[in-house]
């Protein structure tokens, strides 16, 4: 993050955006790369940034959200919370365009969770968080893979190209 030197001559942040944060120790996570490539998804989308809010949590607290929200009392990789909901979007840009001035909420993320999938799907352990920051977004905008007819993948697919995450 950049600084700058007050009077007193102390450093203090010149950007006050940041949006994520990381709660869990377990997995050693380069937060100023995966805070560069959020910004990379808000202009590759169209947002503003920051969208969203991001946490990286533990599996533990994962498991507790996932029991209370879903119903499935596990971990998982990702989980969204939009600030309201929306329709699926008809296209990403039309979404942005409506969405780009809006807070669209919270995303939940398991480190470890996203280390064994990097291992399962073949990727670093830094490009499955990034697929997960993405796949995360997507949601608060409104699609959702479970209920799609394959839009959200192929919005994803597209932007995961685009992001050079393949």
């Amino acid at each position: 993050m950049a600084t700058k030197r007050r009077a007193t001559g102390k450093r203090e942040p010149t950007d006050r955006s940041i949006a994520i944060e990381n709660r869990q120790g377990g997995v050693k996570i380069d937060l100023a790369s995966l805070e560069k490539f959020f910004r990379e998804i808000v202009k590759e989308t169209g947002l503003r940034y920051p969208p969203a809010a991001v946490c990286l949590i533990t599996d533990r607290e994962m498991a507790v959200l996932n029991g209370k929200y879903r119903g499935k009392n596990r971990t998982t990789d990702v989980l969204s919370f939009p600030s309201e909901e929306r329709a699926k979007p008809k296209s990403l840009g039309t979404a942005a365009a409506e969405l780009r001035r809006e807070f669209l909420g919270d995303i939940a993320i398991s480190p470890k969770v996203a280390r064994k999938n990097a291992k399962q799907f073949g990727r670093t352990m830094e490009e499955e968080i990034r697929v997960l920051l993405l796949h995360g977004i997507l949601h608060l905008m409104g699609y959702d893979h479970e209920s799609d007819r394959g839009e959200m993948g192929r919005e994803e697919a597209k932007l995961r190209r685009r992001l050079r995450l393949e």
